[in-house]
């Protein structure tokens, strides 16, 4: 993308609330502040999200810890540099005013998991998207979808300039619309994730009831309340153990000696337990997680399996629609691409750390100082440490080349006993 100067800037730096400069004025107005962070999404629903809350959040902080980046490759599709770009610092180190690279990306997962389908939405570009493809992106914010268009979308966006949610309508083109690719688990309407939060919320209610403090008492009377006379006397009864229980410092009240009293607050047995550990148990597994997961005790082979199922589709729907709505076509033709890199060592214990790199230095796959920079140690100043050669084999100094190990000169042949000349045998 083509670098632009100050005054390019000024002449056509586009924000999406205004449609035109965002340059603030030089005495900036200061609106009234808050008692909580207004940019984020507030999700006001019942106790029974507790569940479901940490299933998102582990899920959003495991995707924003993985690199995504705007990248240069070769023709063969692989890695070559970064590109210095205004969407590469949205992605790498800063995306708005209140939110670093990885609030974003926490930010993005946390939204998509929750509401199904979410923008991201460039707020402030160099030039107008609208009319040109060619344009860097300064900042970017995640939007919830209000409404759908065929070729527009409805966002709910914050504006860092007033403090304020404001609902604006952008072209599908200018913002990247992404789809969750757990939907069908986690957002539709009958999904078993759906299904997991409407249980609790009933689970929820008779915890409350069972909780209530009420004794639900029944008082048997030594006679036959039928007659309305009777009933006006077994309602007065009851008021009165009332008022005595109430009115008692620890809640002590007599009763006549031909008086029965029987309590009912016993447990109620229901299958709602077992129907919520059933749908916990469906949503793990739909998910790839487990409880070793959330527990932060899972091993390997088990992470290796979370991030395949959970984790990458996640980051390919995220990558594949930035690169397919904020890289023109002659950007992807020059090699250009929106990539997500996993460190491959954040899993593996130290005893192990010695073993793999020596095999990754001696079959020059990395340098000594990239190991170095691996376990958290400072770069090497040796020459050496920055090349990619084997140091188990013999390098030769004059051409600089590692080579094999020189064999021992093969000794002379003997000769063989057998073959006698005929001039011997003779005499």
């Amino acid at each position: 993308m083509p670098d632009y100067t100050f005054s390019d800037r000024l002449k056509h730096a586009w924000n999406a609330f205004t449609s035109r400069d965002p340059t603030p004025p030089l005495q900036p107005t200061v609106y009234g502040g808050f008692s909580y962070r207004p940019d984020r999404l507030y999700y006001y629903r019942g106790g029974e999200r507790s569940v479901v809350s940490s299933i998102i959040t582990r899920i959003a902080i495991d995707v924003a810890a993985i690199d995504i980046k705007h990248v240069k490759m070769d023709d063969e599709g692989r890695y070559l540099q970064d590109m210095k770009s205004g969407l590469n610092n949205v992605l790498t180190l800063e995306a708005n005013i209140d939110q670093t690279s990885r609030d974003f990306k926490q930010d993005l997962v946390q939204s998509l998991l929750e509401e199904g389908s979410i923008c991201a939405v460039p707020v402030e570009t160099s030039i107008d998207p609208r009319h040109s493809d060619s344009y860097q992106i300064n900042t970017m914010r995640i939007g919830k979808v209000v409404q759908w268009y065929p070729q527009h979308v409805k966002v709910d966006l914050y504006n860092d300039q007033n403090g304020k949610h404001q609902e604006v309508t952008l072209p599908k083109k200018m913002v990247a619309v992404i789809e969750n690719p757990l939907y069908s688990v986690m957002n539709e309407p009958n999904s078993t994730l759906q299904r997991l939060i409407r249980k609790l919320a009933l689970l929820d209610v008779v915890d409350e009831q069972s909780s209530s403090g009420k004794l639900d008492l029944i008082i048997q009377l030594p006679y036959v309340v039928k007659s309305q006379t009777r009933k006006d006397q077994a309602e007065e009864r009851r008021k009165q153990i009332e008022t005595q229980l109430t009115g008692s410092k620890y809640g002590i009240a007599y009763t006549d000696g031909t008086e029965r009293i029987t309590q009912l607050n016993r447990p109620v047995e229901n299958n709602l337990l077992k129907q919520v550990e059933y749908l916990t148990n469906m949503v793990y597994g739909q998910l790839g997680i487990t409880d070793e997961v959330l527990k932060g005790t899972a091993d390997e082979k088990t992470m290796l399996n979370y991030y395949n199922r959970t984790i990458e589709p996640i980051l390919s729907a995220i990558s594949l629609e930035f690169k397919r709505k904020f890289l023109t076509k002659t950007a992807r033709s020059q090699g250009q691409s929106i990539e997500f890199y996993r460190d491959p060592f954040r899993l593996v214990p130290v005893n192990d750390m010695a073993e793999i790199a020596d095999k990754f230095t001696r079959n020059e796959i990395m340098t000594s100082n990239e190991i170095r920079q691996v376990i958290g140690m400072k770069p090497s100043d040796d020459p050496k440490a920055d090349e990619l050669n084997n140091s188990n084999l013999y390098s030769d100094p004059s051409a600089g080349m590692p080579m094999d190990e020189p064999l021992e000169e093969p000794m002379p042949e003997e000769e063989n006993p057998g073959d006698i000349p005929i001039s011997e045998i003779m005499n």
